[in-house]
């Protein structure tokens, strides 16, 4: 595979590079112990529906809210 660019950085003062004109906004970082680190894309998008996972947790907490289960309201005045 052909690099497409090639640079020099180095870390600043709160250990942070900066990746000149990158092309993605969120990057997964992999480090290894021999130093080096792997940058792959991500792009993120909105899922097409709720997981089952999300849905029966969502029955769950309807659930305890309905027999009382529930913790004291919050005071949400202050906001």
């Amino acid at each position: 595979m052909t690099a497409i660019k090639d640079y020099n950085v180095h870390i600043d003062s709160k250990k942070r590079i900066t990746l000149r004109g990158a092309m993605y906004q969120y990057y997964n970082v992999k480090e290894f112990e021999n130093g080096c680190i792997i940058l792959e894309p991500r792009e993120l998008n909105i899922p097409d529906s709720i997981s089952a996972a999300t849905l029966e947790d969502m029955d769950r907490a309807v659930s305890n809210f309905k027999i009382g289960a529930a913790s004291d309201p919050i005071d949400l005045s202050d906001f």
